[in-house]
């Protein structure tokens, strides 16, 4: 189904589904047993603009540390359990907003059932689902190999698992590192889901290669009015997902806020470091709540007709450069002076 048409699932204090804004997750990397390291890093990924965390939760001092984790923090906390069903069950009595389970490697339905009745006590959404390297052996003898069709079967298998028991609290994932294969699964089980999906393409790779693999992925499959919510799986810092998320959201219009940066390729006319320049700029953007476009140029020549879709933006030339609004030049400053001046131009932009 559409995003508009999939069930509304409530997750803490964020709702997922039903028309509501595709919500950005990530998925920690520290230990969860250290309940500080954790803390700190889910309120960095927070100011970054995470919506929804995970962690895993591969010990019982784990699930327990989710009780100091949950006091801190402010987004949805979810806990991803593989292999030991009671692991489940202490999270969310120790406070989980969600849990992600495969409901293939935790036991028979007997153990499944119990995390349910549990989840069901708490009022807490389960998500399910697949990746390609977790295919079961009847899917892969039944196709010969890893197939979308294969995917979407073994996902749905595990949705049907769950509604069984009665529960329809359900968050449905089903993921590939191969990206067309990717798609076409979820074009698959969007006919016959009606749940959320919780869009990624998994093992990724690097922050390059990850990153584009990505969004072409998420993109393809969000614009087909696909997801629910989304995670870029970087080999990375989280807060790389975060950023990356954004911006693929917003360049699909699905998302609005935040500053957008658009900046030129460098050509034999840069005479600043544009490069430099403009990754200060993206980083100095970064905790300013404005919605606008801002420009980083690298000449004079082009730069005020090229930034004139811009909000503002910023054009390097020799020792100097101009600061531009809507195209038109307004000031001249030095060039070690340029990130400064747009700087306070923004934190007073309303002004």
């Amino acid at each position: 189904m559409k995003r508009e048409e999939t069930k509304k699932i409530k997750i803490g204090n964020v709702y997922i589904g039903g028309g509501s804004p595709v919500a950005i997750q990530s998925m920690t990397n520290t230990r969860t047993e250290d309940a500080g390291a954790t803390v700190s890093q889910i309120l960095k990924l927070e100011r970054a603009g995470c919506d929804i965390i995970r962690c895993a939760v591969p010990t019982m001092e784990a699930a327990e540390a989710l009780t100091e984790i949950k006091k801190q923090i402010h987004i949805p906390l979810v806990a991803d359990i593989h292999f030991d069903y009671r692991l489940a069950i202490a999270a969310i009595e120790h406070g989980a907003d969600k849990i992600r389970i495969n409901p293939g490697n935790i036991g028979g339905e007997d153990r499944v059932r119990a995390v349910v009745e549990k989840a069901a006590e708490y009022h807490v959404p389960i998500r399910v689902g697949v990746n390609s390297g977790s295919l079961e052996k009847h899917i892969l003898e039944k196709f010969g190999k890893v197939t979308a069709e294969g995917l979407a079967e073994s996902a749905m298998d595990k949705v049907h698992m769950i509604e069984r028991t009665g529960y329809s609290e359900i968050v449905v994932s089903i993921k590939s590192s191969d990206v067309l294969m990717c798609v076409k699964a979820h074009e698959l089980i969007a006919k016959e889901c009606p749940y959320p999906l919780h869009v990624g393409i998994t093992e990724s790779g690097t922050l390059l290669s990850g990153n584009i693999k990505s969004s072409i992925g998420l993109g393809l499959i969000l614009s087909k009015g696909i997801g629910d919510t989304v995670r870029v799986s970087l080999t990375g810092s989280p807060l790389e997902e975060i950023r990356s998320a954004r911006l693929i959201l917003k360049t699909l219009g699905l998302r609005t806020g935040g500053i957008e940066v658009v900046s030129c390729p460098t050509c034999g006319r840069t005479r600043i470091d544009l490069i430099g320049l403009a990754n200060k700029v993206e980083d100095m953007v970064a905790d300013i709540p404005l919605d606008i476009k801002v420009a980083v140029m690298g000449c004079v020549v082009n730069g005020p007709g090229e930034a004139r879709e811009a909000d503002i933006g910023i054009a390097g030339g020799v020792g100097e450069g101009l600061l531009i609004k809507k195209g038109e030049v307004v000031k001249k400053v030095k060039e070690e002076a340029l990130l400064e001046t747009l700087r306070q131009e923004l934190l007073h932009w309303d002004e």
